[in-house]
């Protein structure tokens, strides 16, 4: 079993906002060997108290009110929450055990270092969603890096004094896209309550994307990461040697040094069809009455 803390910026079924940490919560649910204990919202798809509602909204549509919600800092600085609080908390109670998926800017990880000093040390491993190698270019724009900019200090911070840190960078996500024709395939025709709540949520984003970007479906991002902190061996790891600079990150740029300040994993999905497979059945176990 891996005790996890979802740290995120869920804005699932938001108008005009992204998806995908609806989609990563959803799939932690349907893992059988996933203990979600905790969500601590934070800041970057959109406002804080949006963030707050949209998952205490998700978890009563899915039956999941156990499972609670916490305060975070509503923006870059803001490290005194209580989030950081309950971070450090679960650090201390589940020390050497507990796993954090953070998918949203980094602001109530660096609050729960400046509570704790010894919180990185505690904290069994870290997936992190963000960052980006080179340019996000597409057909109509170029993307923005959204997650690690939002905060480059507290990212900074992660990254330098984190132990076992992998990033999911921006760049790696674009190698699987999920498309609508394979939405209705796998999604569409099932007598299946989530499957039903999945086409009601995100039907529109596969417009926004098309509109905006260009793009004939959408990438799951943060999803991404939460499969691989429950399933590695579906990718491929890469450890990188990295030159860390929070001005670097004002734009959300890993740089890759031999003269680096830091090491991390930035893991390559692996075979396309087994990771789709494997996250659309874990959707499909989430348990709704």
């Amino acid at each position: 079993m891996k005790h996890v803390v979802f740290d995120c910026d869920n804005t699932f079924g938001v108008k005009d906002c992204d998806v995908d940490d609806g989609l990563a919560l959803m799939y932690l649910l349907g893992c059988p060997e996933a203990m979600v204990h905790g969500i601590t919202a934070t800041y970057g798809n959109n406002r804080l108290d949006i963030v707050y509602n949209t998952c205490r909204t998700m978890l009563k549509d899915l039956g999941r009110e156990d499972i609670p919600v916490k305060m975070g800092g509503e923006r870059c600085g803001a490290y005194k929450s209580e989030a950081a609080d309950y971070l450090a908390e679960m650090a201390d109670k589940y020390a050497g055990s507990l796993s954090i998926l953070a998918t949203g800017s980094l602001t109530n990880l660096r609050g729960a270092y400046e509570r704790d000093n010894h919180f990185f040390e505690k904290v069994k491993d870290i997936v992190v969603m963000g960052g980006i190698t080179s340019p996000l270019v597409f057909e109509k724009k170029v993307m923005n890096e959204l997650n690690f900019s939002c905060d480059p200090f507290a990212t900074w911070t992660v990254l330098t004094k984190g132990r076992n840190v992998s990033v999911i960078t921006g760049n790696h996500c674009l190698k699987v896209l999920f498309t609508r024709e394979e939405y209705k395939e796998r999604l569409f025709s099932l007598d299946n309550r989530a499957a039903a709540y999945i086409r009601e949520k995100t039907d529109y984003w596969f417009g926004y994307n098309e509109e905006d970007y260009g793009i004939g479906g959408f990438y799951n991002w943060d999803v991404t990461a939460a499969v691989y902190l429950m399933h590695p061996e579906l990718f491929v790891d890469e450890r990188k040697t990295l030159l860390i600079s929070e001005e670097y990150l004002k734009r959300g740029h890993l740089q890759e040094s031999k003269e680096g300040n830091c090491v991390c994993n930035l893991p390559v999905i692996g075979e396309d069809k087994v990771y789709k497979n494997h996250i659309y059945d874990a959707w499909m176990r989430v348990p709704m009455e």
